[in-house]
């Protein structure tokens, strides 16, 4: 298999582990709280908190789905700026390679893993906001496939791939921007690792701030699809029983809670996003000089 292929796997697995904890919170900020949801559920949300199990809630499906994601991320993203640029023979490396086609080559990247990231994003949004005890990402897909079938693991699918396809073109844009601003020829090994870290912390961030909004719709939309009595009177309107659509619920949040709701919980991200990003970059970096280092002859003694 293609060292970008197991680079991108590893790393996003690695990403996930180190970030999960982090995304819990952002999406049950994105979700929001009426002011009557917050005076009923603060005490079970508290205990829900304290136990470390809750910072891992929701992460099975991302591990074992973000890998693949970030697999096909990658390779995607490869061979698509080789198609754009003939000249490209390191993707990794990509000099001389005009932003533009890099953000596009990102974006392509991102909607061929939208086969991935949409049932993963959906059964780790349902998983995060149930309140049921100990519930676990795999019950959660199975109730969806056995309420909804196959088809219903896709609920969401249009605006998560608008969000991957411009959040993925500004990830690989901004992390080669950066890269390329910090150049220097004379940079020692510990200095190169650092300016990876930081390029990669400043595409997480960037990447995130570009389809933030769009985010947050997202997982509105796919909360509603939890049963809950705090997630109906949140997420429904009131005389409206059935799921609102992208464009309504939009329009409704913003009416209620005015343009700030689109970019709640974008710190905690930012944060999340800066450390992810600047280890999964460093370590996929790190695997695909590690797996295309050609080996070294063993020469039998005499």
């Amino acid at each position: 298999m293609a060292s970008d292929f197991w680079a991108g796997y590893l790393s996003g697995a690695i990403g996930i582990i180190i970030g999960n904890p982090l995304d819990v919170v952002k999406v049950q900020l994105q979700a929001g709280h009426t002011q009557e949801v917050i005076a009923t559920s603060t005490r079970s949300s508290f205990n829900r908190f304290e136990r470390t199990s809750s910072l891992v809630r929701g992460a099975a499906a991302p591990i074992s789905g973000y890998g693949a994601l970030n697999a096909i991320l990658f390779v995607a993203y490869n061979r698509s700026l080789m198609l754009l640029d003939g000249s490209v023979v390191d993707p990794t490396n990509p000099q001389g390679v005009s932003l533009s086609k890099i953000w596009l080559a990102g974006a392509a990247g991102g909607l061929a893993s939208w086969t991935i990231s949409s049932p993963t994003e959906f059964i780790k949004c349902r998983t995060q906001l149930d309140t049921r005890q100990g519930v676990s990402s795999w019950a959660v897909a199975k109730d969806i496939v056995r309420n909804k079938g196959w088809r219903g693991l896709y609920f969401g699918g249009a605006i998560t791939s608008a969000r991957d396809a411009i959040g993925y073109g500004f990830y690989f844009w901004s992390y080669e921007y950066s890269k390329r601003l910090m150049a220097s020829e004379n940079d020692e090994a510990h200095q190169s690792a650092m300016k990876v870290l930081l390029c990669g912390g400043i595409a997480g961030v960037a990447t995130w701030a570009s389809v933030f909004p769009l985010d947050v719709i997202k997982t509105r939309l796919q909360a509603q699809t939890i049963g809950t009595p705090e997630a109906q009177q949140l997420l429904l309107s009131q005389s409206i029983r059935q799921p609102l659509s992208s464009f309504r619920l939009a329009r409704q949040a913003y009416r209620n809670e005015g343009l700030s709701v689109f970019y709640r919980g974008l710190g905690v991200c930012s944060i999340r996003a800066f450390i992810v990003n600047a280890v999964q970059w460093a370590t996929y970096e790190w695997l695909m000089k590690a797996l295309n280092s050609p080996q070294k002859p063993v020469y039998a003694q005499t």
